[in-house]
């Protein structure tokens, strides 16, 4: 069972004008070290503020590492690419496609996560792209901003997110100066993991779904918190099994947002047996088409979850591409995890898990907000009698998204 540390002070960012506003005034105020990974990093209004800063961090001397996933952001203008490279910059693009692209299974694994670290002090995870809240690259301006959460934490999680990256960045990248690295770093990563193992056995720890409510020394952060992984390697099912154990000790209320929703069979298991026991089961999911594959194929499984009494609201306002949960009242998760097979199988993917009650009563007031004023009730009768042709491409997509599992062996 995953565990989580005490000593966070968790800051819930929702959009693109706080998590930027945020993320700039940490990276201006560097004086060591910046990492930041992201799906998309988009030279829009939003983006050029972030990079402008990144590259201004890199003249004064902080050392700025950068990566972008080579679908998300396949190239970025020669202009930047200049500009980075004159200001030192270290920047990279994982995995780019080539000429045959995604007809190569291996190539689906993406890097997902959405993270940045300054100076080991302060680190940021969540769904949000370098991207802005009003423009889609595929569907043009947005009439009302994305809807998408980040976090800012400081406390001992830091250090997790800093090694993570910092090892990512150097599995990617080698070169001459990783020679000079290697040992630093390796002394680095066990010095880390020994000082976490000391830290744990001295300290109140809380499993994901459980423990007492906290009371904070006088001026310490309450919130305990833990960084979630998905990798290939160590961490191929960490996020997922997170939301099952909270979900499955949920008593009173479950709340999940997320923007492309398909869930495996465990999972559309623990939210009918959640809201069968008597469990409020609320979802916040997409009601505007965005990709055929992801709006169509999660619908097959309303039936089910309707029949067993979840309460499902698409929202349409605008674009939903939040990847959070509230349950209780006092466990939450903010990520860059969807709850579909290429998040939770294939895609690197990072998420925050926090127990705080403040925190968690700030997300679910969003969340409700949401859909209070965004979003719609699915009624079960009604979703019922949808037309034959809808069934089709609903049947259609999910179909091609099962043979896509076939064609890397995995199962869901």
């Amino acid at each position: 069972m995953s565990r989580l540390r005490d000593g966070h002070a968790v800051e819930l960012l929702q959009g693109g004008e706080a998590y930027f506003a945020s993320l700039v005034q940490a990276i201006g105020q560097s004086e060591r070290e910046v990492w930041l990974e992201t799906y998309i990093f988009n030279l829009d209004r939003s983006g050029v503020l972030v990079a402008q800063a990144l590259e201004q961090a890199a003249l004064r001397g902080v050392k700025v590492y950068l990566t972008m996933d080579g679908v998300g952001t396949p190239d970025i203008p020669a202009q930047w690419r200049t500009r980075f490279d004159r200001s030192g910059v270290r920047w990279s693009i994982f995995s780019p496609l080539g000429r045959i692209g995604l007809f190569i299974p291996s190539r689906w694994r993406r890097l997902h996560r959405k993270l940045c670290v300054v100076d080991s002090s302060v680190a940021y995870c969540g769904g949000i792209n370098i991207l802005d809240d009003w423009f889609d690259p595929n569907h043009g301006h947005l009439g009302e901003p994305r809807l998408d959460f980040a976090v800012r934490v400081t406390g001992p999680l830091v250090s997790d997110v800093s090694e993570t990256m910092a090892r990512f960045w150097w599995r990617q990248n080698p070169s001459g100066e990783l020679r000079t690295r290697e040992f630093p770093a390796a002394w680095r990563d066990l010095h880390g993991v020994m000082r976490r193992a000391v830290t744990e056995l001295q300290a109140p720890v809380h499993s994901m779904n459980g423990g007492s409510d906290l009371v904070a020394p006088p001026g310490r952060p309450a919130a305990y918190a833990g960084l979630l992984l998905r990798d290939n390697l160590r961490n191929r099912r960490k996020i997922e099994a997170a939301y099952l154990q909270a979900i499955a000790a949920a008593r009173s209320e479950v709340i999940v947002a997320n923007a492309y929703f398909v869930p495996g069979v465990r999972l559309r298991r623990a939210l009918v047996q959640a809201a069968r026991r008597g469990v409020r089961v609320r979802l916040l999911l997409q009601g505007r088409y965005e990709y055929f594959l992801q709006y169509h194929a999660s619908r097959p499984v309303y039936g089910a979850l309707l029949a067993a009494g979840v309460e499902i609201h698409e929202y349409a306002a605008s674009f939903l591409h939040a990847k959070v949960a509230v349950i209780d009242g006092i466990w939450a998760t903010v990520g860059s995890s969807n709850l579909d097979p290429l998040s939770l199988l294939m895609a690197r993917e990072a998420n925050v898990a926090v127990r705080d009650a403040v925190f968690a009563s700030t997300l679910r007031q969003r969340l409700e907000h949401a859909m209070d004023n965004g979003g719609k009730a699915v009624d079960a009768v009604e979703f019922a009698r949808r037309p034959w042709q809808q069934r089709l491409k609903e049947t259609l997509a999910y179909g091609i998204m099962r043979a896509a599992l076939l064609l890397v062996g995995r199962r869901y």
